[in-house]
């Protein structure tokens, strides 16, 4: 039996994206669905439509290019934005996995697969850009050290921004935090 890799393309459970220089040149209908777009509204439109600020997708895609040069993919959980529809501008959890077709240039072309967590995560506090990087990289187990060296702030800093998360999600304590965020 033949396969239609199109369709499976097509018809795959999850949002998956070819990208070239950071631009969507071709995604599914899953992906156009999360996103609350259409494949025309999308395809040659860089990836940062996708973000909740142009920062975001700058300072995401400065760090993830060192990783996807030594491994060649990246995993991350990250929240995103709505484009389109009654849902526009929401933001969303969503796990976002990558792979570069040439690790020496890393954002030259790629697969992405994206998964909406909103269902079991959902967005409930008013985060700012750099609150919701550190508590994506808090829900990864990353300590404050580790934290501050991928981001390129210091480790006091991003204790502060631990203690403001803390206080949005009126969490008593890290580990509290942290179940918090896993849960919304």
């Amino acid at each position: 039996m033949d396969i239609d890799y199109r369709l499976a393309f097509d018809l795959a459970p999850v949002g998956l994206a070819l990208s070239r220089n950071r631009s969507i040149i071709d995604c599914n209908q899953r992906l156009c669905e999360m996103f609350g777009t259409t494949r025309e509204q999308l395809i040659g439109q860089s990836f940062q439509v996708l973000y909740p600020s142009v920062d975001e997708f700058e300072r995401t895609g400065a760090r993830i290019s060192p990783i996807l040069n030594r491994s060649g993919t990246y995993a991350d959980d990250r929240i995103m934005r709505r484009v389109e529809g009654r849902l526009k501008g929401e933001a969303f959890w969503c796990h976002v996995t990558g792979r570069a077709l040439n690790r020496e240039a890393p954002h030259e072309a790629g697969i992405w697969c994206f998964e909406d967590l909103s269902a079991r995560r959902p967005v409930k506090a008013e985060l700012t850009p750099r609150e919701r990087e550190v508590a994506a990289h808090l829900m990864q187990g990353l300590t404050s050290k580790q934290i501050g060296k991928t981001l390129s702030i210091s480790h006091r800093t991003v204790e502060i921004y631990r203690a403001r998360l803390m206080r949005k999600y009126k969490a008593s304590n890290a580990g509290d935090l942290i179940q918090k965020l896993m849960a919304g």
